[in-house]
């Protein structure tokens, strides 16, 4: 009896080493050694084929990708649940996507919900998955065969393939407790992008350290005597996730590692490279699968219509196009979107996906597209919505096999370059900054308030109350209201002439600076102002800032003005007000302007005009980029809160003086000032209220809504069926 124990204790033993060491090496007992591997997905020359119940069948990859993100919470809450995504899953259906694509491993909400969506569903949403590179990892000095990039790349790779099988337990990270997959979802997986878009530092820095990596052969996949270091790193984690897939669940489906503009394949000349830094590639050609892997191999990328800045130049710089008029609209505009995907395409030997394609319908802008207008933020849902629907025309006209539109719904705790320093970065879930493009990519919008915003700037002053007024004289008056996203100001002037007369609205919102006078353009203010509103007419009502307190100047001045702003500190209480400017992403090239002071003046977004419009969204002219409009006497205003300088309003905290602090900081407040005059304020100051401010902290009210794109594509879809 006492050896029976202790054979037992010792096969337990063993076997817990055992599944200890192999979930960290990949290696695994197969009991289906003899069991045939089985695939519903194949590709056939640069078609993808899919057993959707009749045998294989060209099938076209229709989707939309998806975050984690939900007002109030960051991407690593994974604070969706399971109700939420079959909600979302029913949408998108009737959308007419045929996919989802998600980026990461996330909660077993999402992949229970995917089953029930499916599981006695003819008409299957279907799912590509991806694996992710921690951002820590990829833009560190480490190079892609370090133990902490390549290891955890294939162990979550495995953890993935278990996720799916509905055979995995796993916590996705602390305090998130440990979850059970259990529900087998590979019924409805086509397939796998590993990666993410890649930096091309990385791939240089892997290619330089690890020059003798430059081959594998696996049971899968091989590399051909051209790949890269970096390359055959890829290789050797699609062969592994096969091997581990097929020997464990008798099952394949489709790879493709990820990619984008920055490293793709294509030969440029040197201008690309001396002036918009290409100077890495990444070719999946050089990754070639052997008759083992039954399903297919595709290609991958993330293309934009305006990412990167040289494709507006592409045919004057190396690019080999056969016929400039084959692209050239029926205006006369040169489709530099279309020509890429075409050259994309004719690279390639298998399928390509365009598994991220869209543009932002945000107020703030950061690159401009030079030809198409498909830019970076600035664009209204509705050019949202046109510009969704001609990027996917253009994929399909050149040939790609699918495409995944970005992205299904809007992320309030994204981040952009050019305004990431104006907000605080750890508390960027809990408002709506709309200054920021990355949180506006989706068709499904998050708009303040449960049921509906507090305001909305449409000419219909009902919603606004007595409680409201902030100052008033015997003609004037001046409410304000607020919520997640914007200041709104309602300004009522009897007898008003729009567009005739001029109305300014001071706004005194830091107590470190500020004036009384705004030089040379409005009546003194009866408290130091940082902002001035300026309402003149449809295309010329604007807001500036006092010179001291521009955060372009602190944060872009050398690049802007060709000074060092902290070397040439504007006085705490200058007159000069100046209008508000956003940053945009353009490279050192020649066709910047050659200032008299000799230094290239970098671009820049006019964020400072308002636009004239209807902001309700229940109305038939509605403009999403409205700042504000006018109706006879009554005139509503919003202005989003980093417009104003505000740092983190869910906290009402805003920028601290720049030039005590070198930079941005913040400082609390709980009021601010407005008030409204005209320019018959000569003798006596425009008269200044308060505004009580108190912020809303981590519990953020929202709302769903459906865009314009959503409906436009739905519309496009559905006509193709």
């Amino acid at each position: 009896m006492k050896k029976f124990i202790i054979a037992c204790t010792a096969v337990i033993i063993a076997v817990t080493c055992w599944m200890f060491v192999s979930d960290r090496i990949g290696s695994t007992l197969s009991f289906n050694m003899n069991k045939e591997v089985k695939t519903f997905t194949t590709v056939s020359d640069k078609e993808i084929l899919v057993d959707t119940g009749n045998g294989m069948e060209p099938f076209e990859i229709r989707g939309v990708d998806m975050g984690v993100g939900i007002p109030g919470h960051f991407a690593t809450d994974y604070a969706i649940d399971k109700e939420t995504y079959l909600r979302w899953f029913r949408m998108i259906k009737d959308m007419g996507a045929n996919c989802v694509r998600v980026y990461t491993l996330l909660q077993d909400d999402f992949y229970d919900a995917v089953w029930e969506f499916n599981h006695d569903n003819p008409d299957p949403l279907y799912i590509i998955h991806g694996v992710w590179i921690d951002d820590y990892v990829l833009y560190s000095h480490r190079d892609a065969y370090s133990k902490d990039f390549l290891n955890e790349f294939l162990r979550d790779s495995r953890i993935l393939v278990d996720m799916i099988h509905g055979n995995k337990r796993f916590s996705l990270g602390e305090d998130l407790g440990s979850r059970s997959y259990t529900k087998d979802i590979s019924p409805w997986v086509l397939g796998y992008i590993l990666g993410v878009e890649w930096e091309d530092t990385t791939v240089a820095f892997t290619d330089h350290m690890q020059e003798e990596r430059d081959s594998y052969e696996g049971k899968y996949m091989r590399t051909t005597e051209e790949a890269t270091p970096f390359e055959t790193m890829l290789a050797q984690v699609g062969d592994k996730i096969i091997e581990y897939e097929t020997e464990k669940y008798s099952s394949q489906r489709l790879i493709a590692f990820s990619n984008w503009p920055t490293t793709d394949p294509l030969e440029w000349n040197q201008t690309v490279e001396w002036y918009f830094r290409k100077f890495e590639q990444v070719d999946v050609e050089h990754i070639k699968t052997t008759d083992e892997f039954l399903s297919g191999q595709f290609a991958s990328y993330h293309i934009y219509p305006y990412f990167p800045d040289y494709l507006g130049f592409m045919d004057v710089l190396g690019m080999k196009i056969e016929s400039r008029e084959e692209f050239t609209d029926e205006d006369g505009t040169f489709n530099s979107y279309r020509a890429y995907l075409t050259a994309i395409n004719a690279h390639h030997t298998m399928p390509v996906i365009i598994s991220e394609y869209g543009v932002p319908s945000s107020r703030g802008r950061a690159q401009s597209d030079r030809n198409t207008g498909r830019s970076q933020g600035g664009m209204s849902e509705e050019e949202q919505g046109k510009a969704l629907v001609q990027c996917y025309k253009d994929i399909m006209a050149s040939g790609c096999a699918g495409s995944v539109a970005f992205t299904w719904q809007d992320e309030w705790f994204k981040r952009t370059w050019n305004t990431m320093a104006y907000t605080d970065l750890t508390k960027t879930c809990y408002w709506s900054d709309y200054q920021t493009n990355e949180q506006y990519f989706g068709i499904l919008s998050f708009d303040p308030g449960e049921v509906e915003s507090v305001c909305y700037v449409d000419g219909d002053v009902s919603e606004w109350e007595e409680t409201d007024i902030v100052m008033e004289t015997d003609t004037m008056s001046l409410s304000c209201k607020y919520d997640e996203k914007y200041v709104y100001f309602r300004v009522h002037k009897d007898d008003f002439h729009f567009g005739n007369e001029t109305l300014y609205v001071p706004i005194d919102t830091t107590p470190k600076s500020g004036s009384t006078a705004c030089d040379g353009i409005a009546p003194l203010f009866e408290q130091e102002a940082d902002f001035v509103l300026i309402i003149s007419g449809r295309e010329d009502t604007k807001i500036l800032v006092q010179e001291r307190y521009e955060a372009l100047r602190a944060m872009y001045s050398q690049r802007v003005y060709g000074e060092d702003a902290y070397l040439n500190v504007p006085e705490k209480d200058t007159g000069k007000f100046v209008p508000i400017h956003l940053m945009l992403q353009v490279a050192n090239n020649p066709s910047f302007e050659i200032t008299p002071e000799g230094f290239e003046s970098a671009e820049t977004f006019d964020t400072g005009t308002l636009t004239y419009g209807n902001g309700n969204p229940d109305s038939a002219d509605f403009n999403s980029l409205s700042d504000f409009i006018v109706n006879g006497d009554e005139i509503e205003i919003r202005l989003p809160w980093s417009l104003l300088n505000f740092y983190n309003p869910s906290e009402m905290v805003i920028h601290d003086d720049y030039y005590e602090n070198y930079g941005i900081e913040g400082i609390e407040i709980s009021e601010m000032y407005a008030g409204v005059g005209t320019d018959a304020n000569v003798q006596f100051p425009i008269k200044m209220g308060t505004v009580e401010l108190k912020g809303w902290g981590t519990n953020p009210t929202w709302h769903e809504r459906l865009k314009q794109g959503y409906y436009d594509l739905q519309e496009l879809w559905k006509d193709k069926d």
